[in-house]
């Protein structure tokens, strides 16, 4: 029988970011006190402490700053995808989040590959954000 993959855990600071993800978009937080964009969602703005913070969708379009091989699952649900390829990406908003990279050309990721953001299914409504490689070097 095979394992499903774990749901994402939604919390007050992360429920909006969650729903977005449910709907297709990509949403990150925009302080307007300082201006700069953050993630992972909180109610504090990483840079000033303001809470002055609203959410806006990005573009979804990024660029691979590092990234890793999984060879062994830590989890058995994940034992059917490995290897896959885990990495950081670099927002063009600014912020830098970690997600997967899927697709069959996946294990071909270099750092510097431009990314465009997809939506894996977890099921029961919820929607995790991965990325695709776009083709080119950023």
């Amino acid at each position: 029988m095979a394992e499903t993959l774990p749901s994402p855990v939604v919390n007050a600071d992360s429920a909006p970011y969650w729903q977005g993800a449910r709907e297709g978009r990509l949403l990150i937080r925009r302080c307007d006190a300082c201006g700069k964009t953050h993630f992972m969602p909180r109610h504090l703005c990483p840079a000033c402490w303001s809470a002055d913070l609203r959410w806006v969708e990005a573009t979804g379009r990024g660029t691979v700053h590092s990234f890793t091989v999984i060879r062994r699952a830590p989890l058995a649900a994940f034992a059917p995808r490995v290897p896959y390829v885990v990495a950081l990406i670099d927002l063009e908003e600014g912020p830098r989040m970690m997600a997967n990279i899927l697709g069959e050309d996946a294990l071909d990721t270099a750092i510097g590959d431009a990314v465009a953001v997809c939506f894996e299914d977890r099921g029961e409504g919820a929607a995790v954000p991965q990325f695709r490689r776009a083709g080119g070097r950023g």
